[in-house]
């Protein structure tokens, strides 16, 4: 079996001429994978939509109501920077489905990324910062609800701090929470997650991947978590629009690399979603993002997973 990869063509709904969320760098990811020789359209695994009783596990039922139906203010749209429309509405509850079937892929096989996901901003009542429902809380409550892992870590290396997941799970033990993060970036007002490692700007690759390597050295034999979610956010880059760190292509490859073989290194399973990334050249974002899935693919082989 190849590395489980999930997508669906629902992911990349149409947005105002101009509009500054790249919406189509998950159309470009899929197409560039397919034509890179790493998986083809019809291997890719097709999700689900996510329920409204998982939805709420993480959020107000009644937030997720009124989304979902497009019943939102104009400064509830204004905080989330999208404008609302059932296209985008069915995106999004798709794309929760999709980092959901991720996290059971990973559980079965050690490995799978998605094609999308790492939508940290999201809080329990309301959307921020491009982000209605956050799916890395979501796994993280579904899993331990259910019983099928007693620990989850996320690690979370978009360039802005995983705000909206810390608050969610603020009161969950089992769910550890760490942001490594630029200080000096969106939000203004941090929140508090069990481990945030606030970077200065102009942090280059060795500096970065240093950080990474001291940080899931400590971290994974403190808490010894029977999964990992990995948010790869990619404007860490140094040309990101939104992003002050300064790392190059090949330092995501090296972190993405450093990341899985961090938690397949001690047979922890790893759940590989996007996160972040901005640049008008949307072609080049998408390979920029698909450092995720080639490194995981070539530790899907040194592995030997299946």
């Amino acid at each position: 079996m190849p590395l489980p990869l999930v997508f669906h063509d629902d992911y990349s709904p149409p947005l105002p001429p101009g509009h500054r969320f790249p919406m189509e760098k998950f159309r470009l990811l899929r197409d560039h994978l397919v034509a890179s020789g790493l998986t083809t359209d019809e291997a890719l695994l097709r999700p689900e939509l996510c329920d409204p009783d998982r939805l709420s596990l993480a959020h107000d039922r009644r937030y997720v109501e009124r989304y979902c139906s497009g019943d939102m203010n104009r400064e509830e749209l204004r905080r989330l920077g999208l404008p609302w429309s059932p296209a985008l509405a069915q995106r999004t509850v798709r794309a929760v489905g999709g980092s959901l079937l991720t996290a059971d892929l990973a559980l079965q096989h050690g490995l799978a990324c998605h094609l999308a996901g790492g939508t940290h901003h999201a809080h329990y009542d309301h959307a921020s910062g491009f982000c209605i429902f956050n799916d890395l809380a979501i796994i993280a409550l579904s899993l331990l609800e259910s019983g099928r892992v007693g620990r989850v870590l996320i690690f979370d290396c978009d360039v802005h701090q995983g705000d909206g997941t810390a608050r969610i799970l603020e009161d969950v033990a089992d769910a550890v929470t760490v942001s490594l993060h630029c200080e000096k970036n969106f939000p203004v007002r941090k929140a508090r997650s069990d481990w945030d490692i606030g970077l200065a700007p102009g942090l280059g690759d060795d500096d970065y991947l240093k950080v990474v390597d001291d940080t899931l050295g400590y971290l994974l034999p403190l808490y010894h978590p029977d999964l990992v979610i990995y948010d790869a956010g990619v404007d860490v880059h140094r040309d990101d629009a939104l992003g002050l760190l300064e790392l190059t292509d090949a330092g995501l490859a090296r972190r993405d690399s450093a990341v899985i073989e961090h938690c397949l290194g001690r047979d922890i399973p790893v759940v590989g979603v996007i996160g972040g990334g901005y640049d008008k050249d949307r072609a080049v974002l998408a390979r920029r993002h698909a450092q995720l899935h080639l490194a995981a693919a070539a530790a899907w082989e040194r592995h030997g997973l299946r």
